[in-house]
């Protein structure tokens, strides 16, 4: 049996019509894929009714030097759980390198030190996170619906939330308009 094709670095995008409405045109940047399951964060959706501000006043932290921007839905895991989507210019014991262009933190430091004006150069936050369990993304990926794209920063953190989708797709020479969610057979 081969190995499976890790996505850890990558966004996985999800197809229109799929048949999961939860994930509809998903953006998902992957930062955990191995032999014990995965993780990864959604970034092309955003959460109605809440910005940063509201956020950090809710867990008691002044805004300070942070913008009021959006926050993302990352997915339907733990919707409650907040999660930074970094550069890695910036770290802490609770912060896991995705590679050489991303990190995630989950703690309260990250969204102190973004307050303050000290943290991480680009980021993003986000509420929930898409998680499968050992071998589920593997069969998931074997089925007509998802894709891959690399995670490059400047749709990560450049594009906005709505445009990300077709942004990842076109930065590999696809046009999406002509991808089809059904398939056939030879």
């Amino acid at each position: 049996m081969n190995e499976p094709e890790y996505l850890v670095g990558r966004l996985l995008l999800a197809m229109p019509g799929m048949g999961d409405p939860r994930f509809d045109r998903a953006v998902i940047a992957m930062c955990v894929h191995d032999a014990q399951g995965a993780l990864g964060i959604g970034i092309g959706h955003l959460r109605t009714g809440i910005g940063l501000h509201a956020l950090l006043a809710e867990v008691g932290i002044e805004p300070g030097a942070a913008p009021d921007c959006p926050v993302h839905h990352g997915g339907p895991v733990e919707p409650g759980r907040g999660f930074v989507l970094h550069s890695p210019d910036w770290s802490d014991r609770g912060t896991l390198i995705v590679n050489d262009q991303c990190a995630l933190t989950a703690t309260m430091e990250v969204l102190r030190a973004i307050a303050g004006g000290h943290g991480p150069r680009r980021w993003l936050i986000a509420l929930g996170y898409a998680g499968w369990s050992a071998g589920q993304l593997d069969g998931v990926m074997c089925r007509h619906g998802w894709g891959t794209t690399q995670a490059r920063p400047a749709i990560l953190f450049d594009t906005p939330a709505d445009q990300r989708w077709t942004a990842a797709w076109r930065a590999e020479g696809i046009d999406p308009a002509l991808l089809s969610n059904v398939t056939g057979r030879a």
